[in-house]
């Protein structure tokens, strides 16, 4: 490996995001936490799964900024190319294109991503904080890991607050306490950013949308011209959809048969 891919903004990202999250874990066990106070009672149950939430929320972390989110092949593999039958289920008005800087066949709901350079499946946003895009094969860990991420902030918040001492004098309070309350100040920018972000991805999930077919529905073909979302298919098969890829089937195929239920619907 050459010495400048140790400074690629990928390995930088993620090595900051690593050296934080142990960062803040160290200041909360060395300072008068209760996981302090547990670990000095012997009572190591909670303090060893706050590890393990830790852990297993950065190694989610880890596989989601690592992880191939859904690239499109510059050249498709035979099972990967349209049949003409399927092609056929398309729609003229929304031609499957060719991307104008990769070249490739875009898939419905694909999108080019400038900072990845490629075509990325059911695009929603490219994550400058995973320095990934989130795409269609890493989106649902993507979530997953907000919901894990989000407990262990509230959970480290809660523990900052637990070893805060306010009745000192100002300057021995400030050299005691003050690494910990800027901890805490921290968490809570942090909590609040993951909650918002769980929060929309839940609600986009739950609507079969992506950020970006949400923020820029009036630029894209296959919804500019239709008064609501095509692949959406209720709440319940939207999520057994994007969490367990249930009921299968590519996105053209969905398309075309929401065309079909809308032109066979008698007029009112």
């Amino acid at each position: 490996m050459a010495p400048w891919a140790l400074l690629s903004p990928g390995v930088l990202v993620r090595t900051g995001h690593t050296v934080l999250t142990w960062g803040i874990t160290l200041v909360l066990f060395l300072h008068d936490t209760e996981l302090r106070q547990w670990e000095e009672q012997g009572e190591l149950l909670l303090p060893l799964t706050f590890l393990l939430l830790v852990l297993g929320s950065l190694l989610l972390y880890l596989a989601v900024s690592l992880m191939d989110p859904g690239y499109v092949n510059v050249q498709p593999q035979p099972q990967e190319e349209l049949k003409e039958e399927q092609t056929a289920m398309v729609p003229p008005a929304i031609p499957l294109r060719r991307c104008r800087y990769c070249l490739v066949l875009q898939p419905l709901r694909a999108r080019h991503c400038r900072e990845c350079r490629r075509c990325v499946r059911r695009y929603d946003h490219h994550c400058p904080w995973m320095e990934n895009c989130v795409g269609e094969r890493n989106h649902p860990l993507f979530v997953v890991y907000l919901a894990l991420q989000l407990v262990v902030l509230l959970w480290g918040l809660y523990l900052a607050w637990s070893g805060l001492q306010f009745f000192q004098p100002w300057g021995l309070w400030l050299r005691s306490s003050g690494l910990l309350f800027a901890t805490f100040l921290l968490l809570s920018l942090f909590s609040l950013v993951a909650s918002l972000l769980l929060a929309s991805h839940l609600y986009l999930v739950a609507s079969n949308t992506t950020t970006w077919e949400f923020i820029s529905s009036h630029r894209i073909a296959y919804l500019r011209q239709r008064p609501g979302n095509p692949f959406d298919r209720g709440l319940t098969r939207n999520l057994a959809h994007f969490f367990c890829g249930w009921p299968s089937g590519s996105w053209e195929t969905l398309w075309a048969e929401e065309e079909e239920e809308e032109g066979s619907s008698p007029a009112v």
